[in-house]
Parts: structure tokens; C-alpha cells; sequence
């Protein structure tokens, strides 16, 4: 029986970069950082959030024929993949601090009926919710 969602892939142009943008910008600790091969294993995740890591896949790593690779590399470059929503309790508090990081921002917080939305981009160009749910909305019952 499926747990839950334990690791998600994130497409990077940079593995390294990416990592220190993940851990210095977003505040995220390096859950693992392997050298297999060819091919670099990197993970981080929330520290809040012990059961769910972010693998941080290179675009020029194994597992891609050269046709998908490209294909990959400018679909993450055009900033048109969403790689996920991150829920926070002070939308607009971490979307100061995280633009006083450096972090790009491509809508500032703004309310909608699930609570208080942002969106932001990483340094491959993937994008991302920061979202504070509101009080009155039940994700499990309204949507589960």
C-alpha cells in the first residue's frame, strides 16, 4: 500500500547551484549528496518535513536520451515546468525574506480563495506556489 509521496524530481541546469539555492535561499537542509558514477545524487527537503525529499536531477545526467535531454533543457530554460507548491504559514513574511535572498518572484502574494499565493522561480528557471492556506478552507474534506 502507497505511504505517500517520499521523493519528487526537480530539473537543474546546475546541480550545485541549485543545491545553494535550495539550502542558503529557501532555508532547506541537503538530505543526501552521493557521487554514483556518472551521475551526482542530491536531495533536499523542508526540515519540517522529514518524509518528502526534492531530487535535484541534473538536465545532462543518465537516464536521458540526448533528444529529451534537449527538449528538457529548454522547457526548464522557457520557465514553463511548475515543479511543485510550498505551503507556509506567512506568505507575505517569507516572500520579503526570501526576495531580500535574491530570490526571483514572478507574482507577489496576492489572496485567493484557497488563502495568500506567490509564485517564484529557482535558478533553472522552474516555478513554484508559496502558498498560505486559509483558515476556512479544508484541503481534505474540500478536496481529498
Amino acid at each position: 500500500m502507497i505511504k505517500g509521496l517520499a521523493i519528487s524530481t526537480v530539473w537543474t541546469t546546475d546541480q550545485q547551484r541549485t543545491k545553494a539555492f535550495f539550502t542558503e535561499k529557501l532555508g532547506f537542509e541537503v538530505r543526501t549528496d552521493l557521487a554514483l558514477g556518472d551521475m551526482r545524487w542530491i536531495t533536499v527537503g523542508a526540515k519540517d518535513q522529514p518524509g518528502l525529499e526534492l531530487a535535484l536531477m541534473s538536465l545532462d545526467g543518465p537516464g536521458l536520451d540526448p533528444e529529451s535531454a534537449e527538449a528538457l533543457k529548454k522547457l526548464v530554460a522557457k520557465g514553463v515546468l511548475g515543479a511543485g507548491a510550498f505551503h507556509t504559514d506567512d506568505c507575505r513574511g517569507d516572500y520579503a525574506a526570501f526576495r531580500a535572498r535574491g530570490v526571483e518572484f514572478v507574482q507577489e502574494p496576492k489572496e485567493r480563495p484557497y488563502g495568500i499565493e506567490a509564485i517564484f522561480r529557482d535558478d533553472s528557471g522552474n516555478w513554484y506556489s508559496l502558498t498560505e492556506r486559509s483558515e476556512e478552507l479544508d484541503f481534505s474534506k474540500d478536496f481529498g
